[in-house]
């Protein structure tokens, strides 16, 4: 079975996330699907380019969500979030997919 890159996997849990707690009312629902793409982009991130990259792409992941609350207030929630999701996911593809 593929694998699925980091890249997809940590912009997919920025998406799903915002998709799922807007769709269901229910923010903590939402939260689940972030922290739980997370975790696995971070145990990628780990396994291909170690635990310093990990950690500064997981700190990355957790900035562009924060991000994206303000930016929303200026572009709208949508093209926040496409926005940060695709800035982590070139994070992400540059630090530990292109090379996996």
């Amino acid at each position: 079975m593929a694998k699925v890159p980091s890249a997809v996997v940590a912009a997919g849990g920025l998406v799903g996330g915002y998709g799922v707690a807007r769709w269901t009312r229910k923010r903590q629902l939402g939260g689940v699907v972030l922290v739980g793409a997370g975790a696995v982009a971070a145990r990628q991130w780990k396994q291909q380019a170690g635990g310093k990259a990990a950690g500064a792409l997981t700190a990355t992941y957790i900035a562009a969500f924060a991000g994206s609350h303000p930016l929303a207030k200026k572009v709208g929630a949508w093209p926040a979030v496409f926005g940060v999701a695709g800035a982590v996911a070139l994070a992400s593809w540059a630090v530990a997919d292109r090379h996996a």
